[in-house]
């Protein structure tokens, strides 16, 4: 496997979407290549970031009670 090939495929790679015999074969290649290896930990770090980022946030309970019943109050005032 070359450094293009890697750079291909990093991101399947990076999200576990490839197959094992290929995974085996970026991972070999990581391991030789300090380049690519850097690359590969560049984009995890920012995978991992983007995705703590975005990270599921939720509404508080009551905060959430108080908008469901507005909506409903809305609904079914625009209903009439």
């Amino acid at each position: 496997m070359v450094c293009d090939d890697v750079k291909r495929v990093i991101y399947f790679f990076l999200d576990g979407t490839i197959a094992e015999p290929r995974k085996r074969d970026i991972d070999t290649h990581l391991g030789d290549c300090p380049d690519c290896e850097r690359r590969a930990n560049v984009q995890r770090k920012l995978r991992e970031f983007v995705h703590h980022r975005l990270a599921r946030i939720t509404a508080p309970d009551h905060l959430r009670t108080r908008l469901t019943r507005s909506i409903r109050a809305f609904r079914t005032e625009w209903s009439r």
